[in-house]
Order: structure tokens, then C-alpha cells, then sequence
């Protein structure tokens, strides 16, 4: 079992530490991240995302839709569980909260969902990591720049229902969210694309896992981090209590074990990066959502390990 988590988690953080190491020494600009976020987002992970499903057996796509449900509950379900604790236990505003909420409950599925599912269960995980990535990107992550929005003085002419219309609408025309459903489409009519076109989407598409992986080190070297109560309760929620969470509902549900494993393992990887983008924009960097998503990282090498020979062990 040593060597399967060492061929896991080894690149995992080392591509976390070589972002981190470059942006603590100047190399890489680690505040003006908006290139490689957009690189990533707009381009590499679409390619990916689609190239994922495409190739995946019309059969097994079908048999997504217990995953979908599970892992967009958990998701919903500790975005609004924070939302809630951390406007009444402190005295952060909604943008806070939101970019907080967003930090925790959507894992860092880009850049460590995709290496790490198929390094332990191969390509045949890769469209449960496209779905993972594409369920975050279409019910928590507009809820969250919808917040974000009405925090400003010109979202407050605006009601919050009409900010989550357009933040949905906003949602949907990203690359981000439509490649995947391009990639299902694909898959259903099995389309055959030319070598040429695999080949141009499989060069793209290659460059996600270790661009995110340094962009996720990149941005976590230019937070700052403390850790207090509410992070450590933040990296309890997130690390275990979601994963625990999500290995629950799709026992309810009568999940298979083998989208249980791919499930559960994507709700145990640690913070996302999306939060702490999304709310730069909007002046909002809450020390807590930055402290936590340092920490989730820290704690995860333990976490992470201990959910994979859980998981190992079902039957």
C-alpha cells in the first residue's frame, strides 16, 4: 500500500511545492495570477474535460447520475453550512462567508482530482473527475460571484435571485461547463474524431494537472496564515466530515463501489483555489478561507492517505 500512495501523492505535492517555492522566491509572480487562471480554466481543462468523457463508454456515462447526486449534495451541502456559521459565529460580511463557503466545499479537483484518480483507479476514473469539476462549476461557484456581486454597491439595485440568473447564465457559457457537456454529447453518438483533432485536444488538454498543481502552490505562497479554532474546525469540516458525508448518501443511495471510491476520494481532496480567485476581484481574501486552504494541504498528506486504504478496503 506504500508504494500505490507514494505513486499517488508524491507528484500531487511535489507540483504543490514547486508553485509555493517559486512564488515565495520571487520567480513566478505569485499576486497576478490571472494568466494561469484563465489559462487553465478557458483553455487546458476544457480540453481536458472533454477529451475525458468523449473517450468514456456511452455505458458507464450512464451510470454517472448516482455521482452527480451525491457529490453536488455534499457540495451544497457544506457551502451552505458555512455560508450559514460564518455570518452568525463572526462578524464577516456576506463576501467573506461566500469566498470561505466556496474554499472549503469545492475541492481541488483540477489539479488533484485529475492525477490522483488516475493514478490510483486509471483512465477509466477520468470522467468521474470531469463531473466533479463540472458540478462545482454550475451550482456553488455562480451562487458564490452572485454573493459576490450583490456585495457591491451596484448589486445592491440588483435582488439576489436576479444575480444568480446571471451568474448561472455567466456559468454556463464557460468553456469550463460547456466542454463537458460537448464531451457527453460525444460519447452518447460515439463520435470518432480525426487523429489530428485527439491529438491537438490531447496536447492541451495534458498541460492541466501540472499547470494547476503550480498554480494552486503559486497562489497558497502569497496568502497569508494563522492558525486558530475556526480553521481548524474549517480543515475538520472539509478533510473529513465532507468526505464522511459523501460516503454516507451514496451508501443511502446504493451507490457501486466503484463510483463510491471515485466520489468519496474527490470530496477528500483539500480546498480549492476558486474562492480565494473569485473573491480578489471583489476586494474580499478572508484570512480564514486563506489559513485554511494552506492547512487543508498540510493536514491532507495524512487525510488523503487514510481515505484511499479506507476506500481500498471496500468490497
Amino acid at each position: 500500500m506504500i508504494p500505490t500512495l507514494a505513486f499517488a501523492l508524491t507528484p500531487i505535492f511535489f507540483g504543490l511545492l514547486l508553485g509555493y517555492f517559486a512564488g515565495i522566491r520571487g520567480f513566478v509572480d505569485n499576486r497576478d495570477v490571472h494568466s494561469l487562471v484563465r489559462f487553465v480554466m478557458n483553455f487546458a481543462l476544457p480540453c481536458s474535460l472533454f477529451l475525458a468523457i468523449a473517450h468514456t463508454d456511452p455505458r458507464m456515462l450512464r451510470s454517472q447520475g448516482g455521482l452527480i447526486v451525491v457529490l453536488g449534495l455534499v457540495y451544497l451541502a457544506l457551502f451552505f453550512v458555512t455560508l450559514f456559521l460564518a455570518r452568525r459565529n463572526s462578524a464577516s460580511g456576506a463576501a467573506d462567508s461566500a469566498v470561505l463557503a466556496l474554499t472549503l466545499a469545492f475541492p481541488n479537483a483540477t489539479a488533484v482530482g485529475i492525477p490522483l484518480l488516475d493514478a490510483l483507479y486509471g483512465p477509466s476514473a477520468a470522467a468521474a473527475s470531469a463531473m466533479g469539476i463540472a458540478i462545482g462549476a454550475v451550482t456553488i461557484s455562480p451562487i458564490t460571484l452572485a454573493i459576490l456581486e450583490h456585495s457591491t454597491p451596484k448589486g445592491h439595485a440588483v435582488s439576489q435571485a436576479a444575480q444568480i440568473r446571471s451568474s448561472l447564465w455567466k456559468a454556463v457559457k464557460r468553456p469550463v461547463v460547456w466542454a463537458p457537456v460537448l464531451g457527453v454529447l460525444a460519447a452518447l453518438v460515439k463520435l470518432h474524431l480525426p487523429d489530428f483533432a485527439n491529438r491537438s485536444l490531447t496536447v492541451m488538454g495534458n498541460a492541466t494537472a501540472g499547470t494547476a498543481l503550480f498554480l494552486t502552490g503559486l497562489i497558497v505562497s502569497a496568502q497569508p496564515f494563522r492558525l486558530d479554532g475556526r480553521v481548524m474546525a474549517a480543515i475538520i469540516a472539509k478533510n473529513l466530515l465532507q468526505p464522511a458525508l459523501c460516503l454516507g448518501i451514496a451508501w443511502m443511495i446504493g451507490l457501486s463501489v466503484v463510483e463510491t471510491r471515485y466520489a468519496v476520494l474527490i470530496a477528500a481532496i483539500p480546498c480549492g483555489f476558486f474562492g480565494l480567485v473569485f473573491g480578489k476581484g471583489f476586494n474580499s481574501s478572508p484570512l480564514t478561507a486563506s489559513s485554511s486552504l494552506i492547512f487543508s494541504y498540510v493536514v491532507g498528506i495524512a487525510t488523503l492517505a487514510g481515505w484511499i486504504v479506507l476506500l481500498g478496503r471496500l468490497g
